[in-house]
């Protein structure tokens, strides 16, 4: 659970802002989408084959 604080006087969009950082760093969106469907670990394997690929072509500029 993401919990922010407001302080005394702050503007409430200051408060909102740090509330969608938080959001963003703990991955929950993230969660949410890859928990949405299910995948089969065969097709998880495939999956994370190819983007360890494609991150990796991006590392040596190919």
């Amino acid at each position: 659970m993401i919990i922010v604080n407001v302080r005394n006087g702050e503007p409430f969009e200051k408060a909102l802002k740090r509330f969608k950082k938080k959001y963003e760093k703990a991955g929950v969106l993230r969660d949410v989408k890859r928990k949405s469907y299910y995948l089969k670990p065969s097709e998880a394997k495939r999956v994370a084959a190819k983007k360890s690929t494609k991150s990796r072509s991006r590392m040596f500029g190919r």
